[in-house]
């Protein structure tokens, strides 16, 4: 995969306090990602113990899958806005490097931008779900049958945390709108990786 970027690193931003929020965003993150490693161990142990019942002991299990599919989306949505400061989310890079990097910035504030009007349009219906599934007591069809609050409150809060991500990303964006040293260099990365 020779001359691919594995991802763009984050801008740092230049004003003092997209800086603070920048930094307070990504401690809840990090706070988060723990969560979100933890949920991923459990999962796997879960599922893992679902296997030995079934398998070798014989019992029937009725829980695991579901407490193994609440625990994954879980992690998968609430881990999307530090995935989202690193950038690395799936994007294709076939012309950012054809691009000056002013041209660039502007590419990805617009991205930014469009990223931003679908989450919080998703992160807005995730939270009708939600408040859908609380008020009326909404639980899954199993016989175990959680709440469906659970899953739902997790997609929300993800989602939500995705979109603040976002609008702190697009808030930087403007401020780098500016004509620049490094605009025939490079842009600038915080030692950013090519493989």
């Amino acid at each position: 995969m020779s001359g691919v970027a594995m991802g763009a690193d984050p801008v740092v931003p230049r004003t003092r306090v997209l800086r603070r929020l920048d930094a307070l965003l990504q401690g809840v993150s990090r706070l988060l990602m723990v969560a979100c490693m933890l949920a991923l161990v459990g999962a796997a142990l879960v599922l893992s113990y679902s296997v030995f019942a079934r398998h070798v002991l014989k019992l029937a299990t009725d829980w695991q899958d579901e407490a193994a599919v609440f625990l994954l989306v879980g992690a998968t949505f609430v881990s999307a806005a530090h995935v989202q400061h690193l950038r690395g989310h799936i994007g294709i890079e076939a012309i950012t490097t054809l691009l000056s990097p002013r041209v660039n910035r502007i590419r990805r504030w617009f991205v930014d931008i469009a990223t931003f009007a679908f989450c919080a349009f998703f992160a807005w219906k995730s939270w009708t779900l939600f408040w859908e599934a609380y008020v009326d007591g909404q639980t899954s069809s199993s016989t175990w049958s959680p709440p469906l609050a659970i899953p739902y409150g997790l997609m929300a809060g993800g989602m939500t945390l995705l979109t603040v991500q976002l609008l702190l990303q697009i808030a930087i964006g403007a401020c780098e709108m500016g004509p620049r040293a490094d605009d025939g260099q490079p842009s600038n990365r915080k030692g950013g990786t090519h493989v």
